[in-house]
């Protein structure tokens, strides 16, 4: 016989999803929570991606929660520490960590139909000791730039020099004078690249397919506008909506009149054209595809880095990893001493859903493998009762903050803890019909998407071609649809549990 923890809400994950979803069922009187985390501190993303130069590219006035508004960025684009500080401190603020566990992994989460609970399995990452919690909801702000994605790449695992993924950053690995090999372009290989240009001897870069890469729009903040932003929240809201402004103004773009982006590709070339001058290399990094298809990434050093003497970007694949270095489709090797992989995140395929299992005894995984991933309002799925799942299908976004996601889908499902709480209600599980509907609409919107009709194949993309990442349209579209709990389109359980959880 097991006894089990007993806790209304099990949130998985203490980055901003999370934390979000933490503070706002606290407020509305929701306090037997806990918050369960595998890393050693909370942030999320940005307590974890350490490597050289790690920065956000949205403004950073927009990327922080509407209720804390921060008067001390530095500058424009947030470096990764300020904002991993940023976090850390809100949650101090707001009273949760002691509902914060942390160094702990969610091995297993499965629903309990007799007991109307979450089995919720966990131990410490460094420890056989398992605890297990019976929850009432089960709350997923693991997120999808978690669990690093590795390339299969023949004989990967043979190279005998040091090898890490951006993610998981080796800082005790000097780089200095050192033969590196990155590969990726991507967003963190762009931010990277030119730190790792300025210490090692040479920087061999794998490019498999070039980014549109647009100015960076970088400054520091003054002390009178932070002095400003501190003594009147005003001012600083303003600016905050100024920037959510421009940036929506970006979406007719993508969704609609993908033309428009051509704006974007001169933008592109004009920052190639500046920094470099080699008709081949030029052309190694222009894209062949419409501006936004992939994500549009911002630097004003990627270019510079790439024109240096010692970095060479490849553009041949990779046929193999030896021990001492990499070989090219064409039979070139290429010695190095150190290999970082930049070859981003499992975004349609998130690792949370092997250890998810529904009312049916299938795994959220397994359900997702049969058309991709489908959640209604990309918040709740059918066959997975009181599974509120945080920047979930359809939820991120291309261009703007995911911050506002993240609050939006928060006061939904604190609106539902709400509509547990006031009916007396056991779960609330989406009906198939309501998830299929939203579902289906989506991915009618997406087809003449920038996403969908701009040439290339992106990790928005899922193994069906769908794209289940993106929100195709306005972020204050997303935040009316989820403005209150739709009740009418649930089934509603009222049936008694037993009353021991015990099993």
């Amino acid at each position: 016989m097991t006894q089990h923890t007993e806790v209304d809400h099990l949130i998985v994950g203490a980055g901003f999803a999370g934390l979000c979803a933490a503070i706002k069922l606290d407020e509305a009187g929701e306090t037997d929570l806990v918050v369960i985390e595998k890393d050693s501190d909370v942030g999320g993303t940005w307590h974890i991606n350490t490597y050289p130069g790690a920065e956000c590219d949205v403004p950073s006035q927009l990327y922080s929660y509407s209720f804390a508004l921060n008067p001390d960025w530095s500058k424009v684009y947030s470096p990764q520490q300020e904002i991993w500080e940023y976090t850390k401190k809100v949650a101090t603020e707001a009273g949760i960590l002691d509902r914060v566990v942390l160094e702990t992994a969610v091995l297993d989460a499965t629903w309990d139909d007799g007991l109307k609970r979450w089995i919720v399995t966990v131990a410490p990452v460094n420890g056989k000791k398992k605890l297990t919690y019976a929850a009432r909801t089960l709350i997923s702000g693991s997120g999808g730039l978690s669990e690093p994605s590795l390339p299969d790449i023949k004989g990967i695992d043979s190279f005998a020099g040091e090898t890490f993924h951006s993610a998981r950053w080796n800082h005790d690995v000097s780089l200095e004078g050192k033969r590196v090999a990155v590969i990726g372009t991507g967003a963190s290989a762009i931010q990277l690249v030119p730190e790792v240009q300025k210490v090692a001897a040479q920087v061999d870069v794998y490019q498999r397919t070039p980014n549109w890469i647009i100015p960076r729009n970088e400054r520091r903040f003054t002390r009178v506008e932070k002095e400003l932003f501190r003594r009147v929240p005003g001012v600083q809201r303003a600016v905050r909506a100024g920037v959510y402004a421009t940036l929506e103004g970006r979406v007719p773009a993508f969704a609609k009149f993908p033309d428009l982006l051509k704006v974007v590709e001169r933008q592109g070339k004009a920052n190639i054209a500046k920094a470099i001058k080699d008709p081949e290399l030029r052309a190694k990094v222009t894209p062949a595809y419409r501006a936004g298809c992939k994500r549009i990434l911002v630097s004003n050093k990627w270019y510079p880095a790439l024109a240096s003497a010692n970095v060479e970007l490849v553009t041949d694949g990779i046929a193999e990893i030896t021990p001492t270095g990499i070989v090219d489709t064409l039979g070139n090797t290429r010695e190095i001493d150190v290999l970082v992989i930049a070859t981003g995140f499992h975004v349609t395929d998130p690792p949370i859903a092997a250890h998810v299992t529904g009312r049916d005894g299938r795994t959220l995984a397994e359900v997702w493998s049969e058309k991709g991933m489908r959640a209604y309002k990309g918040t709740t799925v059918h066959g997975f009762p009181n599974l509120f799942q945080l920047v979930g299908p359809n939820t991120a976004l291309g261009h703007s903050s995911m911050i506002f996601i993240i609050e939006s889908q928060v006061r939904y499902v604190v609106e539902a803890a709400r509509h547990l709480r006031r009916t007396g209600a056991v779960t609330v599980e989406p009906t198939l019909e309501a998830q299929d509907a939203w579902s289906d609409a989506i991915q009618e919107r997406m087809k003449p998407t920038v996403w969908t009709t701009g040439g290339c194949a992106s990790w928005y993309l899922d193994e069906f071609g769908h794209n289940t990442t993106l929100w195709p349209g306005q972020t204050f579209t997303f935040r009316h649809h989820l403005s209150r709990f739709d009740a009418d389109k649930y089934v509603v359980d009222s049936a008694p549990t037993r009353e021991a959880v015990t099993a």
